[in-house]
């Protein structure tokens, strides 16, 4: 473990999968300066981003999302990953006011290597990634052969399992600086 600017940085490299989503304000917009702030991030690199998806929401009425996903190498515990995550959701203006409400930015962590991690602030892999076409089709864009380790098949396996009926790729998804 290395303390270095006030944060705690391992020297293992992980890596790991994350979802993103807004649908307040300009979403687009909100997401890329989210990749670029957690480029930014010490112990983070994004290395891939998905293609930007438009998708139905789930929970009460509101406005369409724009969601995707990114793989990102960190030298950060899942823990300190998830409060990087958090701190940049309130650095956009997230507040937690509805279960499943509009947002201005969601970050939730999906993957990191192969852990099975059950704690009481952090679940991984995502508990509900499995049932969401709107993780799992910006996800399998990215990594189609990372396996989910608690039902041990890959990601590519687990979308064909979905109606994706609801993800719709938005047509104008070039992100400059990451790589697809």
């Amino acid at each position: 473990m290395v303390y270095n600017s006030g944060k705690l940085v391992t020297t293992k490299l992980s890596f790991s999968a994350i979802a993103l989503g807004s649908n307040l304000g300009d979403s687009r917009a909100i997401l890329e300066a989210a990749l670029r702030k957690l480029d930014q991030t010490l112990g983070v690199t994004v290395k891939l981003c998905s293609s930007w998806y438009k998708t139905a929401p789930v929970g009460p009425p509101q406005a369409d999302y724009i969601n995707g996903c990114a793989l990102l190498e960190v030298q950060l515990s899942p823990q300190k990953l998830l409060e990087t995550l958090l701190g940049i959701e309130q650095e956009f203006g997230r507040v937690r006011q509805e279960h499943w409400g509009p947002r201005t930015l969601d970050l939730d962590l999906l993957l990191f290597d192969d852990l099975i991690l059950q704690t009481p602030e952090l679940q991984i892999p995502h508990p509900r990634m499995r049932q969401r076409a709107f993780v799992l089709v910006p996800l399998v864009e990215i990594a189609p052969d990372w396996v989910e380790p608690v039902s041990g098949q890959s990601i590519f396996q687990l979308v064909q399992k979905l109606d994706c009926s609801g993800v719709k790729l938005l047509s104008d998804t070039s992100l400059v600086g990451f790589t697809k």
